[in-house]
Parts: structure tokens; C-alpha cells; sequence
């Protein structure tokens, strides 16, 4: 049913191109072309597929990569059937060097939280948790919380896992708690997310594209708050005050965790100073922040050799010392997303070439106006991944004021907590919490989220009304 929604709705952009003109740029209007539509039915297919990964056991990158490079291949031929041969070479170069952008910064801040885990950070915070003896309308708010707290740091789906874990080991048999929890965790890691560059795949693209700068993320902090508390509030009272049993189990964080993680906020302060003061490139300062941990590592590695070349391998906490590996780090860096990340953004820039972002752009920004444009993007995020949807934005480049570049900065990154499927995070929680946290357990609190939807679009408009003006 899924499939076909996704279909429908990407198939209804073809007769909308019908708006595009030969005036837009160097663009021509090919939207009613053979290679044009053959292009877009690629993508769909490709991107249904990744829909379906659950069921079929297909990596997501794997279709949108083949998608990628036959769309391409017609974009090449029917631009040099228009006599334009380099346009293709020039128009994919564009698309690399952002994707480069995006691949280095990821590749940098996902090595540093799996050397994070590795070094026990996450494990420690979930068993302090647990072994705390809260109540489990405690651990619902704490939970929501520290996923809203986190996901401006680290990725929401990492976030989500960890908090997701806690609410299980908690609530144990417990399903409605841990249902209600799961989402709680999903609306506040997107939330989170939204309103730092960091937080989010499409903040850091509207960020690295420069239509927002770092500080002005921040204005839409209430908004994203309200998006989180509203539904939080609401579903709280489904949750007892009952306590759950405490567990003897205790885990304390390896050598080296703290100063890890004095590095991660020293790099992420380089990544910023980068763009702020240099106007260089943000994923630039990130991997000089990777150079950081690969120093440490280097001291870290003959620390933990001494060890295990003493009588006594095992350090004060308990553990046994394993020699820290910074490539292992990086071999552990989520490869299926950063290549997914590719073919979407290829995929989507080579349809682009055949003027349909055109025709969208018209119709959405043009027609409808950009308020109601840029809260549809966040409802159409729900069902389609919020990234492809994002850089499509970006790449069509309306005219638009701060305000309206911070509302779609909004509305992409929590829309998706609408469903379940929406996000990496709801995407994440199902899997683990499997016939537990469901589409349909979710669907019965949509009301909910949908209600913190509507009230932070509202106090966005209303609190940063400043931002509209330029």
C-alpha cells in the first residue's frame, strides 16, 4: 500500500513539469522527452525499492546507485543529442563536489561516535539509567529528553537506538510503555535534530549550501521543542507511574571516552570556525577534527599496548584492554548510508537536468505560496525520506527569505516523525523493538504528532516573524 502511495505521488510530478520553461538557465524544458520520463520511472522504482528494504533485505544504496548512473547515462546522451556535451560532465561535477562535501563530514563525526561506543560512552549512560530505579513516567520524559538533548550532536538514528534500548530494557514486557516510549524517543530525536546544523542530514545541507548560518539554526529551538513536548505531554498520561525492576548491571566507560569526546566538541568548534571565519568548506574543519582522534589514537594505541603487555590486562574499571584501531573506526562508519546518500543525490540531480525541480518548484512556490509550499515538503517527508526531498529544495533553489528557508529546515526535519517510516530513527526503533513498535502502533498517536506539527509551524511564524522580512 506504501509502495503505491510513494508511486502516485511521484508519478503526479510529471504532469506538473508541464510548467517548466526553456527560461530557466541553462536547463531546457525536457520533461515530455523518452529519456526524461524513462529517468523519472527509474527513480521511482529505485526509491520504492529502498521503501521495502524491511521486506526484501536489499541495502537501500544499492538500488538508488544503479538508478544514479543509468539516469546519468541519459542525461549525457540527450544532451549531446542537443549538441551540449559538456553540460552533462559540468552538471555532475556539481552534484560530486556537494556530495563530497557531505560524504567527508558524515565519514568524520560517525567515526567519532563509534569510537564513542566502542569506548563505552552510550553503554554507560543506558546502565546508569536503568540502574537509577526511576519510574517508567520518569524514564518516558528522560528518555524523550536526552533523545532531544543528543540528536543535535550526534545522528538521530544513533540516538534513537541508544534511548530506544534503554526504554526496552526498562519497560521490559511492558508494550504499551515501551510503545509510547519508542515514539516519544522518534518525535524528540527528530525534533532535536532540527534546529542544528549537526543534527540532521538537511540541516547540514541547507548549512553547507549556506542559505542558513550556524547561529540562525537556533531560532527555531522553541519551535522544535514545542514539536516535541506537545505529543510528549499527551502520550505521558498514557504511561503508569509504576516502577520497573532494577538491574545489578553495571557498565563504566574504557580509557580515553572523556577526552573523545572534549575532541568531538573541539572538531565540531573547527568545523564551525571554518565556515564562519575561513569560508571554507565545514566538512574541511571536520576532518581536521579526525586528525585530532587520529593523534589520541596513536597515544591511546601504546597506552593500551603497555597494558596488555603487563601481568595485569585488565584496567581499573574492570575491563579488558583491546588495542583502539582508528581505521576500525572507520570501517565501522555506517557505509550503506553514506553510499545511499550518493545515489540520491545523483539520482535527483540528473532528473533535475531534464527540468522537472523546475516545474515542481513553479508549481509548489509560485503556485500554492511558500508557507504553504514548505509544510506540504514536511508532510510529503513523512512518506518519502526527508533527504532526497530536502536536496530536491535545495536544488530547485527557490527565492525565499531566512524564515522561510528556516520553516522547510523545520518541517523536513520533524515532518517525518508523522509516521514511523518517516525518519531513520522511527525506521531504526522498528527493527529493534520489532512487533512492538509497528506502523499501526505508531499510526494511533499520529493525531499527537501531528498536533506538535501544527503548533511549531505556528510559533515559528509568530516568534521569528523577523526572519521573513529578508
Amino acid at each position: 500500500m506504501l509502495t503505491r502511495l510513494l508511486l502516485s505521488l511521484l508519478l503526479l510530478l510529471l504532469p506538473l513539469s508541464a510548467f517548466a520553461s526553456g527560461g530557466t538557465g541553462e536547463i531546457p524544458d525536457l520533461t515530455r522527452s523518452a529519456m526524461g520520463i524513462f529517468a523519472v520511472i527509474l527513480f521511482v522504482g529505485a526509491y520504492a525499492l529502498v521503501i521495502m528494504e524491511e521486506h526484501l533485505h536489499l541495502r537501500k544504496s544499492k538500488p538508488v546507485i544503479v538508478a544514479a548512473g543509468i539516469i546519468w547515462i541519459l542525461v549525457a546522451l540527450t544532451y549531446q543529442g542537443l549538441g551540449r556535451p559538456d553540460h552533462a560532465h559540468g552538471a555532475i561535477i556539481h552534484n560530486l563536489t556537494e556530495y563530497a562535501e557531505l560524504f567527508l563530514f558524515l565519514l568524520a563525526a560517525m567515526t567519532y561516535i563509534n569510537a564513542l561506543e566502542e569506548r563505552n560512552a552510550f553503554r554507560a549512560l543506558r546502565s546508569w539509567m536503568v540502574n537509577k530505579g526511576f519510574t517508567l513516567r520518569t524514564v518516558f520524559w528522560l528518555t524523550g529528553l536526552l533523545a532531544f538533548c543528543i540528536s543535535p550532536v550526534a545522528d538521530n538514528l544513533t540516538t534513537a537506538l541508544l534511548m530506544g534500548a534503554v526504554a526496552m530494557a526498562v519497560g521490559g514486557s511492558n508494550t504499551a510503555f515501551v510503545v509510547v516510549a519508542c515514539i516519544n524517543i522518534v518525535v524528540g530525536a527528530n525534533a532535536g535534530g532540527a534546529f542544528s546544523p549537526f543534527g540532521d542530514i538537511t540541516t547540514l545541507m541547507v548549512w553547507q549550501k549556506g542559505k542558513v548560518e550556524f547561529f540562525e539554526f537556533f531560532a527555531i529551538f522553541i519551535p522544535s521543542l514545542l514539536n516535541w513536548l506537545i505529543p510528549a505531554a499527551i502520550m505521558s498520561m498514557a504511561v503508569p507511574k509504576e516502577k520497573p525492576e532494577v538491574t545489578d548491571e553495571s557498565v563504566s566507560m574504557k580509557l580515553g571516552a572523556k577526552r573523545i569526546m572534549a575532541l568531538f566538541l573541539a572538531t565540531i568548534i573547527t568545523a564551525v570556525s571554518f565556515h564562519n571565519f575561513l569560508h571554507l568548506p565545514p566538512a574541511v574543519g571536520m576532518m581536521l577534527g579526525l586528525g585530532y582522534l587520529s593523534f589520541f589514537a596513536y597515544w591511546l594505541k601504546k597506552k593500551e599496548d603497555r597494558l596488555l603487555s603487563g601481568d595485569n590486562p585488565f584496567d581499573v574499571t574492570g575491563h579488558k584492554h583491546e588495542t583502539f584501531d582508528l581505521f576500525r573506526k572507520v570501517a565501522k562508519a555506517e557505509w550503506d548510508t553514506l553510499l545511499f546518500f550518493y545515489g540520491v543525490i545523483l539520482c535527483v540531480g540528473g532528473v533535475g537536468q531534464f527540468g522537472y525541480l523546475a516545474g515542481v518548484s513553479k508549481f509548489l512556490y509560485e503556485g500554492l505560496g511558500h508557507t504553504t509550499a514548505n509544510v506540504l515538503i514536511g508532510l510529503l517527508s513523512a512518506i518519502v525520506d526527508n533527504i532526497p526531498v530536502m536536496f530536491a529544495v535545495l536544488t530547485m533553489d527557490p527565492h525565499m527569505s531566512h524564515g522561510q528557508w528556516l520553516l522547510v529546515t523545520l518541517t523536513a526535519g520533524v515532518g517525518g516523525s508523522l509516521l514511523s517510516i518517516g525518519s531513520a530513527a522511527g525506521v531504526a526503533l522498528m527493527g529493534s523493538a520489532r512487533g512492538i513498535y509497528t506502523f499501526g502502533a505508531h499510526l494511533k498517536w499520529t493525531w499527537a504528532v501531528a498536533l506538535g506539527y501544527a503548533v511549531s509551524i505556528l510559533a515559528h511564524l509568530f516568534l521569528n516573524a523577523r526572519f521573513f522580512t529578508h
